[in-house]
């Protein structure tokens, strides 16, 4: 009988072993941050975590700025694959719906990285960082996509798209309270359903011409 030889294994390129350690660095960043908070949170106990050197973090990234900004990017960008998916072909009141539901699902499905993420966002404000242009990065792009998915919906009137602008600003500071608050109540999912509810309501009433003059 005839043994066929064991076919070798491909060895990885760098660009894929750059990517597999990138990727135990955030979700070691994400774990240490929800864990112990930011300040507590080293690039040595980074690398540890993720199963490395205490140093390869701080040669990859050089400081907490930068693995932060990366940790934010990177979640970012999920989310908005997430986000694109969802509300593909959507515009107006149905699209601000689908995304508000996929904002939900996502404090559903991964809650430690929705809390990574904001912690990061309220405790960048005010200060001129890379952490800080990443985040203000990704609020003006989900202030964008809202005066988008407005004005570019035929039912809606153009009385109302003359305040698209505003009524973005109302949606992306509604979100970040909504999230504020399950926050500091994360057990109850019950609660930060009925935020998201309620906020597609008042999208609702922006978004209609006979409530549009008495809301903003």
């Amino acid at each position: 009988m005839t043994v066929a030889a064991s076919t070798p294994a491909r060895r990885l390129t760098q660009a894929e072993r750059t990517e597999i350690s990138d990727q135990r660095m955030f979700e070691a960043t994400v774990n240490l941050i929800v864990e112990n908070g930011t300040a507590a949170t080293s690039l040595k106990e980074v690398g540890e975590r993720a199963g490395y050197s205490r140093g390869l973090a701080g040669h990859r990234f050089g400081n907490k700025d930068a693995l932060f900004s990366f940790v934010v990017r990177r979640l970012g960008e999920i989310w908005l694959a997430q986000l694109k998916l969802t509300t593909t072909g959507a515009t107006g009141f149905q699209a601000i719906e689908k995304a508000l539901e996929q904002h939900y699902q996502f404090c559903v499905d991964a809650p430690q990285q929705v809390q990574t993420f904001y912690t990061l966002w309220f405790e960048s404000v005010n200060t001129s960082t890379e952490l800080s242009e990443a985040i203000q990065g990704i609020h003006r792009r989900r202030h964008a996509d809202v005066v988008a998915w407005i004005n570019q919906c035929d039912q809606i009137s153009a009385s109302v798209k003359q305040s698209s602008d505003a009524i973005a600003a109302q949606f992306s500071a509604s979100v970040i309270g909504i999230v504020y608050y399950w926050l500091a109540n994360p057990s109850d999912l019950n609660l930060a359903r009925t935020l998201h509810d309620g906020l597609k309501l008042t999208m609702s009433q922006l978004l209609s011409e006979k409530n549009n003059e008495e809301l903003l």
